[in-house]
């Protein structure tokens, strides 16, 4: 039966990012609304820590865990019951100062008689100065002062998010909440088990925080857009509160999760809480699902949209065009709360805290990736494998729009690989217009970022750069496609640093056929490029294959046997398999991980990289001065 469709509520669902909004809402409101639909957005993960992080919330805490065993208390729950007082005092003083509402509370906070401590302040040990100095003078100085104040903060919040998890919800995290109920989980089983349970605290507040919010703007049809794992669990707990008390809400389910693990949807449980799925990019099935609650178009005639019909599931696509990138609109931030968000400080390397610090307005060059080629990427799917760029002027039309709506200059983009000559061209019209932004994003590490070309980058405001640099070994780059060289890594890198870009680079370990000598000499790489200054931070990941790349559909190409995947009906992404090298991969990333983070601290560069590993392993044969030379010789 058609509807008028009034308003469209579009939710960011927990958990995402504490400092800044995840774009999604951001992308899909500002597009409706340039198409004349009445279109609102929310923020629930922000809500919904701010209200657990809340001296209101730390009472219900207490009174959660006063009613649990006391052999269930673990350390990190007597702390804070011992420490009560000083929690429920300070919480209020440190979520403000983190929002930066109340910036002289820093010196406070910086002299370490202010908060209460726990188990994670224990980190700090590493940093003890032998001559009972400042353990944080290295890092922040004798005029850091606020930044050491976010550090410790920070500290202080993830103390209190474990005790939310051990005392709570044993699946709470601030970005990865529940994320195994549908990471790659072929069976709904486990998702519907936990949304029958009994509503613990996390969940009685983040329905409360729905039911606010769809009192408040009274839609007609909710969206939920989950990027990852960690967002579906509370997405369906958000849907199964509005179905329970609003049944007349259409609910719409898409994001990253979804394009990714969704695409052989077949459970009909699903839809008790979505009455439509939909996949990729979400402007084109978003127009025709509301011409269809409007009784203007039939449901044969959906865009990449999953329904039940019947108890059956059914998957609707009328091909049609999607719309432009360059006609997408201006994503708009309106009815987000941006003075609310938190700059979080967790790691002290300047470049890896871009991740959690600062309120950035996230923005695209373009849709899906140029290069579509790495054998570890999903090369076949939506988000990759169709290009489409803007010109440099609406680029910055959009961010001149941005910085007038938020009154904030600085700017990630999010894409796969911002291409060169769009950020050449994007560059030059920023410094044209004399547009005073800040913006950094993810490329390659191609030689078409010459000494110049980072150079101009820097004066149009880049600051920073991330790139994947994968596995550094030359054999391996091959195998992967990627189109760099270790060498041309070097020299690129080096060009952004000498141009005052920090550069962080993506890493990887256990591809198919890496031996325990793979990864020694790309840990030797990666030292010595740490020595160089060519890279400042860095992220050391595990291989996973999934369905959607070229080592999922052509493993014999890369020397490995799939292994069997049980009957799917729910997601589907990540696929075992057998690598004939039989190397332990798991060891090696102890060391691995290990060693990155004390490179990132500047600590171990001159050290033999073996000395990471519990166990013997071979000497590098990468030449101890190889990046040295490489450089030279540019």
């Amino acid at each position: 039966m058609p509807i008028a469709v009034a308003r469209v509520l579009a939710v960011i669902p927990p958990m995402t990012q504490l400092n800044t909004p995840y774009p999604s809402t951001a992308y899909l409101t500002g597009f409706l609304r340039s198409r004349g639909v009445d279109a609102v957005q929310e923020d629930l993960a922000l809500a919904l820590v701010l209200k657990l992080l809340s001296a209101e919330g730390l009472v219900q805490v207490r009174a959660e865990i006063e009613a649990m065993p006391a052999s269930k208390r673990t350390r990190q729950v007597l702390t804070f019951i011992e420490q009560f007082d000083r929690y429920r005092t300070t919480i209020g003083p440190t979520i403000a100062f983190l929002q930066g509402r109340d910036p002289t509370l820093g010196h406070r906070i910086a002299s370490r008689g202010y908060l209460p401590e726990g188990a994670r302040f224990e980190s700090l040990d590493v940093y003890i100065d032998e001559d009972g100095g400042d353990p944080l003078a290295w890092a922040f100085g004798a005029l850091g002062m606020q930044d050491r104040a976010r550090h410790l903060a920070t500290l202080y919040l993830n103390d209190l998010a474990d005790v939310l998890r051990d005392a709570i919800d044993p699946r709470f995290e601030f970005v990865r909440y529940a994320e195994s109920l549908a990471q790659s989980q072929p069976s709904f089983d486990p998702l519907a088990e936990a949304l029958a349970q009994p509503l613990n605290l996390v969940d009685r507040t983040l329905v409360d925080l729905t039911l606010a919010a769809v009192a408040r703007h009274q839609p007609d049809v909710l969206l939920l857009s989950v990027p990852f794992p960690g967002s579906v669990y509370a997405a369906f707990r958000i849907a199964q509160a509005v179905k329970a008390r609003h049944p007349h809400i259409t609910t719409a389910l898409g994001g990253g999760f979804v394009n990714t693990e969704l695409r052989e949807l077949s459970e009909p449980r699903v839809f008790d809480h979505f009455d439509y799925v939909t996949l990729d990019a979400g402007e084109r099935p978003l127009l025709a699902l509301l011409e269809h609650l409007q009784g203007k178009r039939s449901r044969q005639r959906l865009v990449r949209t999953f329904l039940r019909e019947e108890g059956v599931v059914r998957y609707v696509n009328m091909m049609e065009p999607d719309i432009a990138f360059a006609e997408v609109g201006t994503p708009t931030w309106d009815g987000l709360p941006l003075q609310h968000y938190l700059s979080l400080l967790d790691m002290l390397n300047p470049m890896n805290r871009l991740w959690s610090d600062g309120r950035w307005n996230k923005l695209t060059v373009a849709h899906g990736c140029y290069w579509k080629k790495c054998s570890f990427c999903d090369v076949s799917l939506d988000y990759i494998s169709r290009y489409e760029g803007a010109s440099a002027a609406l680029l910055a039309d959009r961010m001149e729009a941005i910085v007038r709506e938020t009154g904030q200059t600085g700017f990630h983009f999010v894409d796969e690989a911002a291409p060169p000559k769009a950020l050449k061209a994007l560059s030059a019209e920023l410094i044209a217009r004399q547009l005073s932004v800040s913006w950094w994003g993810n490329i390659r590490f191609e030689k078409s970022f010459s000494p110049e070309l980072c150079q101009q980058m820097a004066d149009s405001g880049c600051i920073a750069i991330s790139g994947g640099l994968e596995v550094a070994s030359d054999r391996l780059l091959k195998l992967m496609k990627k189109g760099v060289s270790v060498e041309q890594v070097a020299r690129v890198t080096k060009s952004f640093t000498d141009a005052g870009i920090l550069v962080h680079a993506y890493l990887m370990y256990g591809f198919p056929t890496q031996t325990v000598q793979d990864t020694v000499d790309a840990l030797e790489y990666v030292r010595q490029l740490f020595e160089q200054g060519c890279i400042q931070s860095g992220f050391f990941h595990r291989f996973a294959c999934t369905v959607h790349s070229p080592v999922g559909q052509h493993p014999e190409e890369y020397g490995v046997t799939l292994q069997p995947l049980p009957p799917v009906s729910f997601a589907k992404n990540d696929i075992g398999f057998i690598d004939p090298t039989g190397t332990d991969h798991d060891a090696l990333g102890v060391g691995l991980k290990k060693a990155l983070y004390n490179f990132m601290h500047g600590i171990g560069l001159e050290d033999d990289v073996r000395m990471w590993f519990d166990f013997p392993v071979p000497k590098p044969k990468v030449p101890r001065h190889y990046i040295a030379r490489a450089l030279a010789l540019a």
